[in-house]
């Protein structure tokens, strides 16, 4: 896993990169906010590829549960991917929502989730 910190002005995100699944549990999240904090961040940007597909299952309760952490903890997420695969109601609702809001981001590409965490203050 590698950690790039994206700064403009007094904005900095952690910018994950990773081949392989970083998220696997709500401990696996708690372990990536710690890192980014570390980085002295409090926006962090994962791509989708590195969490587990139950995230995505929301009858399992993971989205929920790491989303909550991270509201908590003050840690804007913006996760990056191809969500239109998906032909769940309740998740596409779920994004719709999240997008609605400014803790929890989907979004198609890097540029787009680096530009709108970077507007939040």
């Amino acid at each position: 896993m590698e950690v790039t910190v994206d700064q403009r002005g007094d904005s900095k995100v952690a910018v994950i990169s990773s081949g392989s699944l970083i998220i696997n549990s709500v401990n696996d999240a708690l372990d990536l906010m710690v890192t980014a904090r570390y980085q002295g961040c409090d926006k962090l940007l994962l791509r989708k590829e590195n969490i587990t597909e139950d995230f995505f299952e929301l009858r399992t309760g993971l989205a929920g549960e790491i989303l909550q952490k991270y509201v908590n903890y003050n840690m804007v997420l913006a996760i990056v991917g191809e969500f239109s695969g998906y032909n769940s109601k309740s998740l596409n609702d779920f994004i719709y929502e999240c997008n609605q809001g400014n803790k929890v981001l989907f979004k198609k590409t890097e540029a787009e989730a680096l530009a709108e965490l970077h507007a939040q203050r």
